[in-house]
């Protein structure tokens, strides 16, 4: 790939300090339309890296170019379905909305890859939690767990969005910027208290080390990299297993999947169902029909081996 510094009339890095015209462009177009940080940012990455691969503006591209490029995304760097899915909607909305092309059409759509997401049982879940390293790091895996979060949203929580009288925990802001309240368990509100007396974390529940910010995202998911190889666990991949888990145990515990969805925050409940597969409960009601045949048995085999007088 080809990486080189952008001529000021074009696209430039976002580590630079001028901000061109069509970047600029790019910016107003997505806060006109409230798009969050996180989707601003993957956009304006998206076209960075375009620009750069070909060492001249996006408006300079033709489609093939653009499709080219796309085809690199998969086969040479080989980056997820879901990754190039969202490079497509960003370069599509850059042409559609910025260069005001209507028409554009990438014909690019990714399937996702349909694999389910690898559930723990309660014993591993404490396996994890006794492999952390200290009191912080077990408390914030408890509180993804106990809470259903993402990433993010365990990140950024504060102290003031533990609403212990309710029993309710405030999530501020979380996907599709959006408010929503979630469970805050007895046993949590409890660990959470005896944290808070240890560490005083300040501003955020979970902060860096000087305590300014939350705490990283890399960092995180080390926190929880780190107590899965402690506890000798294969599977699972990344914080956002514990999420899985909340949810799966919750339906498997009998709560309906409306309840579940709104937990959380799902828009649709199209998404939710997804844990109906995943249930256990729910599979061990299935016989399989290798139960239904009926095997010789042992002395019924002999009786046809022993040879006729």
């Amino acid at each position: 790939m080809l990486v080189v510094s952008m001529p000021k009339l074009h696209f430039c890095s976002p580590k630079e300090p001028a901000v061109t015209p069509l970047r600029q462009r790019m910016l107003r177009e997505m806060r006109l339309r409230s798009f969050s940080p996180c989707t601003i940012e993957s956009y304006l990455e998206t076209m960075i890296g375009l620009a750069s691969y070909y060492h001249k503006s996006p408006a300079q591209l033709k489609l093939e170019e653009i499709r080219s490029y796309l085809d690199y995304l998969l086969c040479e760097r080989k980056l997820a379905s879901s990754t190039c899915n969202l490079r497509a909607a960003g370069i599509t909305f850059f042409y559609r909305h910025v260069l005001g092309q209507e028409n554009f059409d990438l014909k690019f759509r990714r399937k996702h890859s349909g694999k389910l997401p690898e559930i723990y049982s309660a014993e591993e879940l404490i396996q994890l939690f006794d492999g952390t390293r200290s009191r912080r790091d077990r408390v914030f895996l408890m509180t993804t767990y106990a809470a259903g979060l993402r990433l993010k949203e365990v990140r950024h929580l504060q102290p003031q969005h533990i609403h212990s009288q309710r029993q309710l925990i405030r999530v501020e802001q979380g996907k599709g910027q959006k408010d929503r309240y979630t469970v805050l368990s007895p046993r949590l509100l409890q660990e959470l208290r005896d944290y808070w007396n240890e560490y005083r974390p300040g501003k955020w529940l979970f902060p860096n080390a000087t305590k300014t910010e939350p705490l990283a995202e890399r960092q995180a998911q080390q926190i929880f990299e780190q107590a899965k190889r402690y506890a000798r666990l294969k599977r699972g991949h990344g914080l956002h297993t514990l999420r899985h888990c909340f949810a799966t145990h919750l339906l498997e515990a009998g709560v309906d999947l409306r309840t579940i969805q709104l937990l959380l925050g799902h828009s649709s409940i199209t998404t939710t169902t997804l844990y109906l597969h995943l249930t256990q409960k729910k599979l061990a009601q299935v016989q399989s029909p290798f139960d239904l045949l009926r095997m010789p048995q042992p002395e019924e085999v002999a009786a046809v081996q022993e040879p006729q007088s």
